[in-house]
């Protein structure tokens, strides 16, 4: 029995992946999912330092003519006390004197001489020092486990002197297609043949989501060629498939996953398009099996597939996130199931597209989002405010969020 949209989510969020580990140098960690709490093993600045090329004072010196008694550069280990009067030359990054109270920049001083200079009087105490820990605390949370490793979490890493991290290993995932009125992009086809484009799209679209993926071909509309391609792919983490679900009397998908001790998550979702999908369990392995018609694949994976590739990962945010924004455009539409419509987002407002057909190609070519109508929803006048979920980058969140249009 079909499920609502609530339910097939709930179904994902529930059977969540238990994702192996390993350790990764931090230069290899890009784009991987972090494993552990890493914790700050030194406070950043680790000493007080000055944030400017300039002079360090006392800041009861201030208006004061100052002799210069030595100068202290970055890497420099200070051992020094400031008395009144004098002053010390210090560079950028270098350790202050341990009662130094201000920094005067290069350029606000007066130089006198070789060894003297004229503070200004208008200057703040503790100007432009940087002092231990403003930054980060020892033992402060840096990184926490489930966060997706960039390039501004590997500055922490390399801050604290991590060399390796603890991240998931990639799920393996597994794409193959069924139909033989489907033709491989590298075959000849004949005029009354097509091509197969779901699975060059899934192939990429898994590897863009982080997940090492592989291609096992095309199956023959048999109980056995299915079976074969199944068994061959139980060492997955996650099969998809695309086409052979509905009943139609070349549909052998679901006979020939019931030989494997097939557990249904859930069979069939009351959406359009994609109405046809199913999602079950072969032991460890899960299988998303995906309506044949192009269109209606490629969203029902980005409304679901997104959300299990992203538990598979072992990402903390798994939950679809929305971004509010307005339609350019009236839109009607016929009520009773829920609707994902796809569209333009050009960064005030959205655009649905003026094809959305299941079975065609070149919509999402020109989408980067799209709409998930309420299936009580008749009528949006232009300008109405809606939500959109992105296709073409990852827009994730921690907490369960309303992403629905009604």
């Amino acid at each position: 029995m079909a499920v609502n949209i609530h339910e097939a989510l709930d179904t994902i969020y529930n059977n969540s992946f238990n994702p192996k580990f390993e350790i990764v140098p931090i230069e290899n960690s890009q784009a991987r999912i972090c494993a552990q709490e890493v914790i700050a093993i030194h406070a950043l600045p680790k000493f007080d330092n000055s944030a400017m090329d300039g002079y360090a004072i006392l800041f009861e010196d201030a208006k004061n003519n100052l002799k210069v008694e030595k100068k202290i550069f970055a890497g420099d280990d200070v051992n020094f006390t400031l008395k009144t009067n004098t002053c010390v030359k210090i560079m950028t990054g270098a350790k202050i004197p341990s009662n130094t109270s201000a920094v005067i920049p290069q350029e606000c001083v007066e130089v006198l001489d070789e060894g003297h200079i004229k503070v200004p009087a208008d200057i703040t105490k503790f100007q432009h020092i940087r002092y231990i820990g403003e930054d980060i605390k020892e033992n402060d949370i840096l990184i926490k486990i489930g966060t997706e490793i960039n390039s501004a979490q590997i500055t922490l890493l390399s801050s604290q002197g991590y060399t390796h991290i603890k991240v998931y290993k990639k799920p393996k995932v597994v794409v193959f297609s069924s139909g033989e009125e489907l033709k491989l992009h590298y075959e000849q086809v004949e005029n009354y043949q097509i091509y197969n484009s779901n699975t060059p799209t899934l192939l990429s679209r898994v590897k863009e989501l982080g997940c090492d993926v592989s291609f096992i071909g095309g199956a023959k509309d048999s109980v056995e060629s299915l079976s074969e391609f199944i068994e061959n792919s139980l060492d997955a983490d996650l099969i998809i498939t695309s086409g052979g679900v509905s009943v139609g009397e070349a549909d052998f998908t679901r006979d020939a996953l019931n030989r494997f001790d097939f557990k249904i998550l859930f069979d069939g979702i009351k959406i359009k398009p994609g109405k046809p999908t199913v999602l079950g369990k072969i032991n460890n392995t899960l299988v998303l099996s995906l309506p044949g018609n192009p269109l209606a694949a490629a969203m029902i994976f980005e409304m679901f597939g997104k959300i299990i590739l992203q538990t598979l990962l072992g990402a903390k945010d798994i939950y679809h996130n929305a971004i509010t924004t307005k339609i350019s455009k009236e839109l009607k539409s016929r009520p009773g199931r829920v609707t994902l419509l796809p569209g333009y987002f050009n960064g005030q407002n959205f655009e649905i597209s003026s094809k959305s057909a299941p079975g065609m190609v070149s919509v999402l070519s020109v989408c980067n989002s799209f709409l998930v109508l309420d299936e009580t929803v008749e009528k949006l006048s232009s300008y109405s405010e809606v939500k959109i979920l992105p296709i073409t980058w990852k827009f994730m969140c921690e907490n369960k969020k309303d992403y629905i249009t009604k």
